[in-house]
């Protein structure tokens, strides 16, 4: 059955990239994001080949096939599509560079979702480990022991999670130029194995209930106001301690009993709804009276306008001065104190990871589940708050 532009308008992601055939070769690739991009299958030297023929909407139907029946012309007169510019209106794919296709990558995958320190430390390790040596390399022509020796280097120098990391980075960037019809493979799968193991660290956290409840005591005790309400509220809403440190009063819902943090302060672009417990409504309303006039509502000590938000060491200072060292607690370690006892009491997993704010592995259910599980959620943390307390005395 031959496409039709309403079907292919109809055509929704899924939680995988399927594909709708055409006619001679051509077809439409739908991928998880929901993006559309034409593909056309051939034979050429008797090996299979692949080409990207254009995205859709911007390549319509009919130019799709426009460019399918040019390529087939080049077979009929022996020449691979692949190498010439008329199929594609411009470059041909072989001309991709591992370089290009990263930057395409960031520019279209990771830019318009992922968090400025995200983007930064991606940005950071590509820049660093991998560019110097293939960033002028076409991406299809890179194997696997090409990858190996680049980051053999790394490993070279005792960075091993490093290592790991830049593999499934690259491993990423091979994958959208699978997506996209630039290179056939990706390298990075068959070094598996192939580097030194690592142990994953974890970021220090209490999960024993009686050296949790040493901390709060501590917490209770601590002099500076704001600084003891940002432990406590951390504690409480267990978010990421860059999204703590930057709330702003303008997010905070008090008659609505919840704080929505906006997309772009969130590590994946989506806005997150934090019900707010009993006592982390009475931590706000303390807070209100100290830095309800400005802008944060834990404004930096040093920015006596209220314009900067509080720093990261202002915890860290306080944890260390309280006794709690590194190897103890940090402040995303909380994260991992109430995601262990809530799971310990019983909790659904699902309730759990959401109020993390962990993404969906789905993109696109991602982007409007940021209230799933709300009601269930309300009663989870206000039973956290609860359990804090009766911890506390």
């Amino acid at each position: 059955m031959q496409l039709t532009e309403m079907l292919i308008k109809n055509a929704k992601a899924q939680d995988k990239r399927y594909k709708l055939l055409d006619r001679d070769g051509l077809y439409l690739e739908v991928m998880t994001s929901g993006a559309k991009y034409w593909r056309l299958r051939y034979w050429f030297e008797k090996k299979e080949h692949r080409i990207a023929l254009g995205e859709y909407p911007s390549i319509s139907l009919k130019e799709a096939r426009m460019r399918r029946d040019m390529a087939r012309k080049l077979l009929h007169e022996g020449i691979d599509p692949k190498r010439q510019k008329v199929v594609s209106g411009d470059q041909p794919d072989t001309a991709a560079t591992f370089g290009s296709t990263f930057e395409e990558w960031m520019t279209k995958r990771i830019n318009p979702v992922c968090s400025p320190s995200y983007i930064k430390q991606v940005r950071s390790r590509v820049v660093t480990h991998l560019l110097p040596y293939l960033a002028n390399t076409l991406i299809n022509e890179i194997s696997s022991l090409d990858l190996l020796n680049v980051i053999r280097r790394i490993e070279a120098n005792g960075t091993i999670d490093v290592a790991h990391r830049v593999k499934q980075i690259s491993g990423q960037v091979f994958r959208y130029g699978i997506a996209t019809g630039v290179c056939e493979n990706d390298p990075s799968v068959a070094l598996k194995g192939a580097l030194q193991a690592h142990k994953p660290k974890h970021r220090a956290s209490i999960i024993d209930p009686r050296q949790l409840a040493v901390l709060l005591q501590a917490i209770e005790a601590y002099p500076s106001t704001v600084v003891r309400c940002a432990m406590k509220l951390q504690v409480l809403t267990f978010v990421r301690p860059i999204e703590l440190r930057a709330a702003e009063w303008s997010e905070i819902d008090i008659s609505a009993t919840q704080w929505i943090i906006p997309g772009p302060r969130m590590k994946m672009r989506q806005p997150h709804v934090v019900p707010l417990s009993t006592q982390a409504l009475a931590v706000l309303e303390e807070l209100r009276q100290r830095t309800g006039l400005g802008r944060y509502v834990f404004p930096s000590a040093r920015s006596p306008k209220g314009n900067r938000p509080m720093s990261e060491n202002a915890v860290l200072v306080a944890l260390r001065s309280m006794g709690f060292e590194k190897d103890i607690i940090c402040g995303h370690g909380f994260r991992g104190t109430a995601s262990t006892l809530l799971n310990a009491n019983g909790w659904n997993r699902d309730y759990i990871e959401r109020q993390l704010a962990h993404q969906d592995p789905n993109s696109v259910r991602a982007s409007y589940n940021f209230a799933d599980y709300l009601p269930e959620r309300r009663e989870m943390m206000q039973w956290w708050g609860d359990y804090l307390d009766k911890l506390k005395k």
